[in-house]
C-alpha cells in the first residue's frame, strides 16, 4: 500500500516537474530571442506593430478613420438607440437584481 502510494506521488511530482520545465523552457526561449537579431520578416512585422501602437495613442482612437468612419459610427449608434430604446450606448447598462421574498414555513 504504502509503496502504490509513493507511486502515484512520484508520478504527480514528476508531471508538476515536466510542466515547470516545459514553461520555463518556453520563457527562456522568447527572451533569448530577444537578445538576438530578428529575421527581416519578424522585424517588419514588429516595426508595423509598434508604429501603429503610436499612431493609434497619438489619434486617441481608430488609426485612419477618418470623417467616413465617424459617419459610419454615428449612424450605427442611432440606428441602435432606435432599436433598444435610446440611452447612453457608450455605457455599461446597470443592473439591479431583486430577491424575491420567500415565504417562512412554519415549524
Amino acid at each position: 500500500m504504502a509503496l502504490h502510494r509513493l507511486f502515484q506521488l512520484s508520478s504527480l511530482l514528476r508531471s508538476a516537474v515536466s510542466l515547470t520545465l516545459r514553461r520555463n523552457i518556453g520563457l527562456s526561449a522568447i527572451l533569448f530571442n530577444r537578445t538576438k537579431d530578428l529575421d527581416p520578416v519578424q522585424k517588419l512585422f514588429l516595426d508595423k506593430i509598434r508604429d501603429y501602437r503610436t499612431r493609434s495613442k497619438s489619434s486617441g482612437g481608430i488609426v485612419d478613420g477618418g470623417a467616413d468612419y465617424q459617419k459610419n459610427m454615428s449612424d450605427e449608434e442611432t440606428k441602435l438607440q432606435r432599436l433598444f430604446g435610446g440611452g447612453d450606448m457608450n455605457k455599461f447598462p446597470d443592473f439591479k437584481f431583486i430577491d424575491p421574498k420567500a415565504d417562512d414555513v412554519a415549524k
